[in-house]
């Protein structure tokens, strides 16, 4: 912790270089660095906003300080004015919103002049409720010398009944999600018909954040809203604004539907940017099967923030998870109050599951300055104006490098220099990309990866696309070509009833209440404090085993529960505060069956396959690990009924001469095989757009199905989520990468930096870490060379 408190707001910014040189001071500290890397600031290149934009809107932007867009900001426009679809795919701070807010203003304002009728209408879609929430006070505050013209207004589940009728009658750029378009907008179409009988344009921002099952069940409600536009008589332009992204026109049109046209040279200006890679040390602690471990990445961010706040520097430190999220802010808090007792209250969390005024009162607290510090999860990643941070500290890589520069960009907003620390985990991909920069920072972000076609998500659209309006053959074309074929399906579940041309919804309940498209399945489960029986948040219905199960420690804005009874018929946690000294972590065993071998290739003697299966698996006790160190004080055995899913997985077989060619005696198999799966799943984000918690693996040193040793690496969503697909395609360069990150990992046994996973449900035991690289070598001798 800083020793010399810096009185916080005071004086002129420090320099990015210098707020991470008083981080480093010290031998310990300074060690912690793994790499440096300096982004020079860029200068930015004007242009003239195109003539269709009225003058009044190009008035009303000047008056917001900005008398020239960016070259980008007018060429999306230029397409917008022509009724193309297009994707603006630049930095953060780029200006994303004006390029789409200046034809869309100047379009409403040509509305409100018609004689007859409502005027234009345009739909934004943010994937959260904070971002719409911020978008509509940015389009207040620009719109506001336009009087009466532009009339903004959120829609969501946290909009009060009695605002909804005003927001469909008046409402003339309504902001909104895909889920209230999906639940609340497109089932009751007709109430909105004049809304969207006039719909010109739908926004969709931050479109990189639609991938895998979320991303897929989002582009069938795009599909939905298209197809309910066209009864309507209107053919609404799609403006889509991203991360910076490989192929983003590719992905926006596998998103929509539609083709459309790319933005991606980005003209803004921008700060220095340093970007320091930090490794947290090992401490002299042992954990499973002696391994060594690392000070945990949680342990770490929380001593950067409380000194980043010490310092009076404003950071956002980004957690993977909620529990991570509400500790880390927990700890500065303590930490501060040592130092200045002014301070704690000045650090916060915040994620998702708090409760709609929990989150305005952050967002206001954050924006206005009154917070230094925020330990938020990716819910705060997504394009939240925070302007003015001077740091941003990454507790773990957040699964792609489009996040990671996302999250990276929230410093420097104003065009100042702007410090981004990324702390490595204790983990195969965090220890590989600190140790390997150029992965990070020579390498271009990924290719979003989504599946429309998935039978498990286009089903349900199909049952709510009925109950929308009848489908016809002729609607197949656009749910793509997998629709067809799932209409008998349907009818034999008695979903659909087909009567003359068309398919009907005949049952009482709502068709859209068939999926969840955030892809968790099931109600959420609500987290109830038993003395007072007040609601504290809520925890995703598929997260519920490993997260509230009895006796597991839940946190909330930094008080901490004990779940006493998970009560899964009626989907409620009961829970009571509590401060005990540890932590929980869920185990489960998993099983695995091949339903059917899509495409399978020889890579010598063994095989590389894809295809369908499916996966049981069952939580069966947790760990209590040492705040802090993360040190394992028992296990607890757990009784929960197994889940079963049907999914898409890749797996690899190798024969018994490959085996003795990798001197793997049957001894050694079993750990070998274990320790391959676990750093094989570990690295897989490096190569698709996917979180180690999104994919599973099980490996066998005789498997039933395919009677030879096996491993196999599944999408953790039904129907799968195109990341095992992914895997398959990239699968020589995705070995290779998890070979050399076991190889070169220090330790002598194994670890959680190469082999040992933290959700491991046999307790990282067998694991044979030589074994694993002589296997995964002779594995790759036998790669083709088209491959």
């Amino acid at each position: 912790m800083a020793s010399n408190p810096v009185p916080p707001d005071a004086g002129a910014r420090p320099s990015p270089g210098m707020i991470l040189e008083r981080l480093a001071r010290g031998a310990t500290r300074a060690a912690r660095i793994t790499h440096t890397e300096h982004l020079p600031p860029r200068i930015g290149s004007h242009a003239d906003w195109p003539q269709q934009i009225r003058p009044e809107v190009i008035d009303a932007i000047r008056s917001a300080g900005i008398d020239r867009p960016w070259a980008h900001q007018a060429r999306t426009s230029e397409h917008a004015l022509r009724g193309e679809s297009v994707v603006v795919a630049t930095g953060t701070a780029s200006g994303k919103s004006l390029a789409y807010l200046a034809p869309v203003l100047s379009t409403l304002l040509d509305g409100s002049e018609a004689p007859n009728g409502r005027g234009a209408t345009a739909l934004y879609l943010a994937p959260t409720k904070a971002l719409a929430a911020d978008q509509r006070r940015a389009v207040r505050e620009l719109a506001a010398p336009l009087g009466t013209a532009v009339r903004p207004a959120v829609y969501d589940g946290d909009t009060p009944v009695e605002e909804r009728e005003w927001v469909r009658q008046y409402g003339n750029y309504v902001l909104t999600n895909p889920d209230m378009l999906h639940r609340g907008i497109l089932p009751a179409h007709s109430r909105w018909s004049s809304f969207l009988r006039a719909l010109r344009y739908v926004v969709i921002d931050e479109c990189h954040s639609y991938r895998g099952v979320f991303g897929s069940h989002v582009a069938q409600v795009i599909r939905r809203l298209r197809r309910v536009c066209a009864r309507y008589g209107s053919e609404p332009v799609f403006l889509l604004a991203s991360a910076t992204a490989a192929k983003p026109a590719e992905a926006a049109s596998r998103l929509t539907g539609l083709p459309v046209v790319e933005i991606t040279e980005d003209t803004s200006p921008r700060g220095e940017l340093v970007f320091a890679l930090w490794e947290p040390p090992l401490t002299e602690l042992h954990g499973e099967q002696g391994a060594p471990v690392r000070r945990t990445a949680t342990a770490e961010t929380a001593d950067l923030l409380t000194d980043l706040a010490v310092q009076g520097v404003r950071t956002v430190a980004f957690v993977r998870s909620r529990r991570g999220a509400e500790l880390i802010a927990l700890i500065a808090q303590e930490r501060l109050a040592e130092v200045d007792r002014s301070l704690p209250g000045r650090v916060a969390a915040y994620r998702g599951g708090y409760l709609p005024e929990e989150r305005r009162a952050l967002e206001r607290a954050l924006h206005s300055g009154d917070l230094l510090g925020l330990a938020a999860t990716t819910a705060l990643e997504l394009g939240v104006d925070v302007s003015g941070l001077d740091a941003v500290v990454i507790a773990g890589y957040p699964g792609t490098r489009a996040s990671l520069w996302q999250q990276a960009g929230r410093a420097g907003r104003s065009g100042q220099g702007a410090l981004a620390v990324l702390v490595a985990r204790d983990d195969p991909l965090d220890t590989y990309l600190v140790h390997h920069p150029e992965a990070l920072f020579d390498q271009p972000v990924e290719s979003t990866v989504l599946d429309p076609d998935n039978p498990y998500v286009l089903a349900p659209h199909l049952c709510a696309a009925a109950s929308e309006l009848p489908l016809t053959e002729a609607d197949f074309t656009l749910f793509g070509p997998a629709a067809a074929g799932l209409m008998p399906q349907l009818e034999a579940a008695n979903l659909l009833r087909r009567r003359a041309r068309a398919w009907h919804w005949t049952r009482r309940e709502r068709a859209a209440d068939l999926t969840d498209i955030r892809g968790q399945g099931g109600s959420p489960v609500q987290v109830v404090e038993e003395g007072t029986g007040r609601l504290l948040g809520t925890v995703d219905a598929a997260a519920a085993h490993t997260a509230v199960h009895d006796g597991a420690v839940h946190l909330h804005q930094g008080r901490t529960y004990l779940v006493r009874h998970l009560d899964l018929a009626d989907s409620v946690a009961l829970v009571e505060e509590a401060h005990p000294p540890y932590s929980t972590t869920a185990r489960d065993t998993t099983a695995i069956a091949v339903l059917e071998t899509d495409t399978e290739i020889p890579w010598g003697d063994g095989r590389l396959c894809f295809g369908s299966v499916e996966v049981t698996h069952q939580v069966v006790s947790f760990l209590r690990r040492k705040l802090i160190t993360g040190e394992v004080l028992g296990e607890t055995k757990l009784d929960l009924p197994p889940r079963t899913l049907r999914t898409r997985a890749v797996w690899w077989t190798v024969t018994e001469d490959q085996l003795d060619a990798a001197r793997v005696n049957p001894e050694q198999l079993g750990g070998a095989l274990h320790a391959a799966e676990h750093a094989s799943i570990g690295m897989l984000p490096l190569f698709a757009t996917c979180d180690r918690w999104d994919i599973g693996g099980v490996s066998v040193p005789l498997h039933p199905d395919t009677l030879l040793p096996t491993v196999f690496v599944y999408d953790g969503h039904p129907g799968g989520a195109g990341f095992a697909e992914r895997a398959f395609h990239t699968a020589a360069d995705w070995l290779t990468a998890t070979r050399d990150a076991i190889a070169s990992c220090e330790c002598e046994a194994g670890c959680p930096s190469c082999i040992q996973s933290p959700k491991c449900g046999n307790g990282n035991d067998p694991l044979h870490k030589r074994g694993a690289i002589r296997l995964l070598g002779e594995l790759l001798r036998g790669v083709p060379e088209q491959a």
